[in-house]
């Protein structure tokens, strides 16, 4: 999909991949969207703040990480560590000023933390179904025992979706991923944070979500527990919903 007319469009190059980026100039804290695992920039709440900075005249950022969207890299080679280096790149290299970072699944926990490897950076938070410590957490205890076998023979699984062709889960993903645990906490952030969870996620359970806001150790946090939300988080109440949490932190 191409980018919006108003938006200009690159690439930033990272230890030898190439990271595709989209931006609006505009006014105000910037707002950075950091998407989900196997997810890209592309997608629906993506786009919506693209229309959103458009109409207000909003400084907006989004990425593709490597192995995602319009990124190069193979995305089984891919892990959390890996994906934060390129979050903390795009704000070193892209941006300047204060952020308001966005983050959507996988990305509310790389969200957590950049904002705890650059805390002067960052003005707030909103974090859409967050998956602090999914690797560790969420997806290990789901696995099966053929999915166990694959990984400890072949060192990757296929993992069915819901939404496409099943997509490579590797072991170094799993065990990389304990060394960016942040639950149970503290989680030493301080800013202002939204976070936005469905009740009817089965992805990432909604208590799964709600220690994450239990632990953050600001005093403005707020958790939102949305009646019949799934993971996506798409419907127009939804979309709503996330465009007023962004408009209530940039004040």
């Amino acid at each position: 999909m191409r980018p919006r007319a108003n938006e200009a469009a690159g690439e930033l190059a990272r230890g030898g991949e190439e990271l595709a980026w989209r931006r609006v100039d505009g006014a105000g804290p910037t707002v950075l969207w950091l998407g989900g695992f196997n997810s890209d920039m592309t997608g629906t709440k993506a786009q919506t703040l693209a229309y959103w900075a458009t109409d207000k005249g909003r400084s907006y950022l989004r990425f593709d990480y490597s192995g995602h969207g319009e990124s190069s890299g193979a995305f089984a080679d891919g892990t959390i560590g890996a994906w934060r280096e390129d979050a903390l790149a795009v704000i070193d290299e892209l941006t300047e000023g204060p952020l308001i970072l966005v983050g959507s699944s996988m990305g509310g926990w790389l969200a957590c933390l950049a904002a705890l490897a650059r805390p002067e950076r960052i003005k707030a938070l909103v974090l859409v179904a967050p998956a602090a410590d999914f690797t560790e957490k969420l997806m290990e205890p789901e696995l099966s025992d053929e999915a166990r076998a694959a990984l400890e023979r072949d060192g990757v699984w296929m993992r069915p979706s819901d939404f496409g062709d099943d997509y490579p889960i590797s072991r170094t993903l799993l065990e990389e991923g304990r060394r960016w645990s942040i639950l149970p906490g503290p989680v030493a952030i301080t800013v202002p944070v939204r976070i936005l969870q469905g009740d009817m996620d089965y992805d990432v359970p909604w208590r799964h979500a709600q220690a994450l806001s239990e632990a953050l150790t600001g005093k403005d946090v707020t958790f939102t527990l949305i009646e019949e939300g799934d993971h996506r988080l798409a419907r127009p109440e939804d979309l709503a919903r996330l465009i007023a949490a962004v408009e209530e932190v940039s004040v």
